[in-house]
């Protein structure tokens, strides 16, 4: 009875086997987590990606944002994506590599006043009676927002907040993209001018980009592009500051010297080569703003980045204060931030005018109210700064203007005494 048993125990187990064997393997599943699950628009969301088709292009979408990634060779991706406005607060954001898809859902807790809490649309303002309008002063207000120029809910809370209309509305393309004449036309119709970034790279590519490298741009690999732009902004016909490549004495963008196999001389060149290609088609309404970051220890020095008078017609300096956001950061008020900075400018573009191009304060470590009544005032002084554009944005940190009500309230104090 025993040797019976065990005789039909190994049968089974044997079948069981075969069975199990004959069995195809599982696909792994895909499946992606967010770094959020919740927060106000602008904010940027880290989503990982697993199961995914190996060694694949793929891309993460949440209503208007969209990004692009590359799976490892184990299914595997990280990517960064910016929370677009939503009229729902249930945002679906979906990874997608060929017809694999997985999804999360990110609940947006900030979203356009534009825009009911249940969704719906309420009626369009009317701007010129509800909004006020963009200030005579010779100090220029700006800003970008997460939707760009064509976010009117967006610039229409940006005006109501802080007391004026935004005359500079700040945007961002890189160099896959097409002329925004849409977005030009939009800031026109608000009374604004456009300060058009034109990033040399493919949006969140990081550093290392070969297909960018300055060199291939001086060499004139992109010059059909090139010229694509420069037709449509000559068409177009309204001035627009254009800043190409900016806070290129950093290290953090492809077009910056030290990475992306750049090196000495090769940004100016660049610059030179698109100035004149653009130039070329008769784009004469495009000012050219050249815009580093406000020199730190360790920074590109200014001097061999600068192309030269003829090729710039306005300089601009990006500038944040960090507080104690980060872990390498501490408080650092207006004068300490953009002094040294503004002195290299001058010096190396004595009678340009001058823009603060990006700049807000984080709230942690003092206080942000104070922050920005104090760098309006220590703008308003000096002649030769022509605008300050706030980066309304809840990004690394809530650069927002209305971060706290503090903060909006001093902005709007601030805006308003330098109008006298």
């Amino acid at each position: 009875m025993r040797r019976t048993c065990a005789a039909l125990c190994a049968v089974l187990a044997l079948a069981l086997s075969m069975l199990c064997g004959a069995l195809p393997a599982q696909a792994a599943t895909a499946a992606i987590t967010l770094s959020d699950y919740s927060g106000p628009a602008g904010a940027t969301v880290t989503v990982t990606g697993t199961g995914f088709p190996k060694k694949a292009a793929g891309t993460v979408s949440a209503g208007t944002g969209q990004q692009s990634f590359a799976t490892s060779a184990s299914g595997y991706f990280k990517t960064t994506l910016v929370i677009p406005e939503a009229a729902d607060a249930s945002l679906r954001l979906e990874a997608r590599v060929g017809a694999t898809a997985a999804s999360a859902i990110f609940t947006v807790t900030y979203s356009s006043p534009s825009v009911t809490e249940e969704g719906q649309q309420v009626p369009a303002l009317d701007t010129a009676a509800a909004l006020p309008g963009i200030s005579s002063a010779r100090l220029r207000f700006g800003v970008g927002t997460p939707g760009g120029p064509l976010a009117q809910g967006e610039l229409d809370a940006v005006a109501a907040m802080s007391g004026e209309a935004p005359s500079v509305i700040l945007s961002y393309k890189d160099f896959r993209q097409a002329p925004p004449v849409a977005e030009l036309d939009a800031v026109r119709a608000r009374g604004a001018v456009t300060l058009l970034t034109w990033e040399p790279w493919a949006w969140g590519g990081g550093t290392e980009q070969p297909a960018y490298s300055l060199d291939r741009i001086a060499a004139g690999d992109f010059d059909a592009y090139l010229r694509q732009w420069g037709t449509a902004l000559a068409q177009w016909g309204h001035p627009v500051y254009l800043r190409f490549g900016h806070e290129m004495n950093g290290n953090w963008y492809p077009w910056s010297e030290g990475v992306n196999g750049n090196g000495a001389g090769d940004y100016a060149a660049a610059w030179r080569h698109i100035h004149d290609v653009v130039s070329s088609t008769g784009a004469a309404n495009v000012a050219w703003v050249w815009n580093p970051n406000v020199p730190y220890w360790g920074s590109t020095p200014l001097d061999g980045l600068y192309p030269g008078p003829g090729y710039v017609d306005a300089v601009a300096l990006d500038g944040y204060n960090w507080g104690t956001s980060a872990d390498w950061s501490k408080w650092t008020q207006p004068w300490e931030l953009f002094a040294d900075g503004l002195g290299q400018v001058r010096s190396l573009a004595p009678g340009k005018p001058i823009l603060i191009a990006e700049t807000s304060s984080a709230e942690q470590g003092g206080s942000k109210a104070s922050w920005n009544a104090d760098l309006v005032y220590y703008l308003a002084q000096q002649p030769d700064i022509t605008a300050v554009v706030w980066f309304h944005f809840n990004k690394e940190t809530d650069w927002r203007i209305d971060s706290s009500q503090s903060s909006a309230d001093a902005l709007r104090g601030a805006l308003a005494e330098r109008r006298g």
